[in-house]
């Protein structure tokens, strides 16, 4: 207040209106999860919340997808298969010989070897030509001995075993033993006189033993010929078997499931890396991430697709650590959660676990999705061989032999073509086996996996199968990602108050398990009361999210997530913007200031339909005053108390439509 002690004229301003409340967010996520690196300008970011916008920030940030690893097996029921190929051959019956696997190891290293010290070469300044020039003759011959051992290993394999490989070796053989006879024959042709008996005896010698391993290349190709027919007997008489396949590696899911996330609609959202790929998901790891974000106010979801790798109790205990952290902790949060196995048929389970499992304590802080759906997040062109661990790309050079059994073993005795062809093919099923870590050069060894990733795929039906399949598990995945997406969409689209539901998914093809109208029954309404909202495929519509219910399904108050989350909003937005009105006087300026504060807030609400009522008196209503909400004690006690009644729009869940036929009036 000014001293009016001085004569003049004072000017004084005084506040007209409340202060106004800001509407907090209400699409904010936060997701707990393995990422491929957390690095923040050279700062680590693990066990850290990183707030993004977008899937290209989240990839300088916590990088790329995890690289998969899978091994499949044939199993004996046919309704749980991947893929279906050649059954397996009984034990010992495959005797297709072939390179020692370590002496061509031990080749190929040694040719990369002399093939550096070839550059070396190249690049070496004068003076150190001589040097260089003498470890590459080294490497070079070290090389051209490693590759003769595992060519004379691949021949006396072919002679124990395959057919194919012995007349190949006894072809070889012979070409060469004719080029030595014609060289003989040349140098008889040029000789003087004085050498001609000479020249003349070793041409004879030479062109003896050319006859002589051309013969045997004959028998060799005869026996191969035979051989050829049985083998493809052999393979044609294969019955087709189920294979299964199996994650064995890379099997976190936070990457795929932001891009789900992004696609649906997300935008600004958390991030809290507790680990790399290096690490399996653990209950202590996930629960420590929740902790780090009691320190984060602005998110309003919590998200943790990888809660359903852990084994089954410890999914269910996190979950409900995530219910506790939602609606005791925070009471600021809403948490998404996915049914475990929820890729499998409702008479195997799962949702009946789940309720079992979640606990009964802060439903309302919760929403539960099934089924898990199938995604268009992984291209097929992401895969190729390499995603099969060693052992499980031998198996799958069996089968691709079954597959192209018709050109390896064709009839070769007529068409050397047919034998270049067969020769061709096996040399490219051969390299499945190799080593491909022992390229150490990246972009060379990207360009010759993918060279024979793409000739396999065109000589290979199968090959492309098992890479369908490959993709179609990978694209599997939980919902919870998608949901907070269509959340975020919803609430900048129509508003928090609006139900999300009875919107269709984007990146999703299908849900995993097809659900019927008596199916969703027992989802949406049980004697629980946990209800779980159902993911359902409508012809002409696609795949819609049929269900707008938190776990606390019997509760008149919290039964809809819209509902829920529209109060939580409310409440936060009221919260926050009466901290300005703590120690200020308990008097009824500072009570009409706050009632009038909370009135325009509310209606700005209710004329964007968030709240119901003709007028904003039947929306709401705010008391606050003595004898009205607070008593002369409360007072006293430095208790200022508010009451607000809302009445939030509630989702039509049923629409009932009555038809009556009346008598006619003219």
């Amino acid at each position: 207040m000014a001293q009016y002690k001085t004569p003049g004229v004072y000017i004084v301003e005084q506040n007209a209106f409340p202060n106004s409340v800001v509407e907090v967010a209400t699409a904010v996520p936060a997701f707990i999860g393995h990422t491929q690196i957390a690095d923040y300008k050279g700062s680590s970011l693990n066990n850290k919340a990183m707030r993004i916008s977008s899937m290209a920030e989240f990839e300088v940030h916590f990088g790329g997808p995890p690289l998969p690893v899978f091994a499949f097996a044939n199993i004996e029921r046919p309704d749980d298969a991947d893929f279906s190929a050649a059954a397996p051959l009984p034990e010992g019956a495959a005797g297709a010989g072939g390179e020692n696997a370590d002496l061509r190891a031990a080749a190929e290293k040694a040719r990369l070897t002399a093939e550096d010290a070839k550059k070396a070469l190249d690049s070496a300044a004068e003076a150190d030509k001589a040097d260089m020039q003498s470890a590459y003759d080294a490497a070079e011959a070290a090389a051209t001995k490693a590759d003769a051992d595992a060519k004379a290993s691949a021949a006396d394999s072919g002679a124990a075993g395959d057919p194919a490989a012995a007349a190949k070796a006894a072809t070889d053989k012979a070409a060469a033993l004719r080029k030595a006879a014609d060289v003989a024959k040349a140098d008889l042709d040029k000789a003087a006189d004085a050498d001609k008996a000479a020249k003349k005896t070793a041409y004879d010698t030479a062109d003896t033993a050319a006859k002589a391993a051309e013969t045997d290349a004959t028998a060799a190709g005869t026996a191969m010929a035979a051989a050829n027919v049985e083998n493809l007997k052999r393979e044609k008489a294969r019955q087709s078997a189920p294979y299964k396949l199996t994650k064995t590696a890379g099997k976190h899911l936070l990457y795929h499931s932001m891009k789900l996330f992004f696609q649906n609609g997300g935008g600004a959202c958390y991030i809290v890396s507790v680990g790399n790929y290096d690490k399996q998901p653990d209950t202590e790891g996930l629960t420590g991430g929740i902790d780090i974000l009691l320190k984060e106010q602005e998110p309003t979801m919590l998200v943790i697709p990888e809660a359903v790798l852990l084994a089954r109790d410890d999914c269910y205990a996190l979950q409900i650590q995530m219910l506790q952290h939602c609606g005791y902790k925070m009471k600021s949060r809403f948490a998404i959660l996915d049914v475990y196995d929820g890729d499998k048929e409702l008479n195997d389970g799962p949702v009946n676990a789940f309720r079992e499992g979640v606990g009964t304590s802060f439903l309302a802080f919760g929403a539960a999705y099934y089924p898990w759906v199938n995604t268009t997040i992984v291209a097929a062109k992401e895969l190729d061989f390499t995603c099969f661990d060693a052992d499980n790309r031998s198996k799958l050079k069996d089968l691709l032999s079954n597959d192209l059994a018709s050109v390896l073993y064709a009839d070769t005795s007529k068409s050397p073509a047919a034998r270049i062809k067969a020769g061709q093919v096996r040399d490219i099923l051969n390299n499945l086996e190799k080593d491909w870590k022992l390229v150490e050069d990246r972009a060379d060894r990207l360009h010759r996996i993918a060279t024979l990733h793409s000739t396999l795929a065109a000589i290979s039906p199968l090959y492309t199968r098992i890479l369908l399949a490959v993709q179609r598990n990978l694209n599997l995945l939980p919902p919870s990602a998608a949901m907070a997406g269509m959340y975020t969409m919803v609430d900048n689209t129509r508003g928090v108050w609006k139900a999300p539901a009875n919107v269709s998914l984007a990146a999703v093809t299908s849900p995993s398990v097809n659900i019927t109208h008596d199916d969703q029954e027992d989802l949406n309404v049980s004697t629980t009361g946990k209800s779980i909202n159902a993911i359902r495929t409508f012809i002409g519509e696609g795949t819609l999210v049929w269900g707008a219910r938190t776990l606390d399904g019997n509760s008149l108050d919290w039964r809809y997530i819209n509902v829920r989350r529209t109060m939580i909003m409310l409440e936060e937005s009221l919260r926050l913007a009466s901290k300005a009105y703590v120690f200020e006087p308990n008097v009824a300026n500072t009570w009409v200031t706050i009632k009038s504060m909370a009135r325009n807030f509310l209606t700005g609400i209710w004329k964007r339909g968030g709240l119901a009522g003709a007028s904003p008196d039947d929306a709401f209503s705010v008391s606050v005053g003595l004898n009205e909400t607070m008593t002369a004690e409360d007072i006293l006690e430095g208790i200022l108390r508010v009451t607000i009644l809302v009445a939030v729009s509630r989702p039509a869940e049923f629409i009932e439509i009555t038809f009556q036929q009346q008598m006619q009036k003219s």
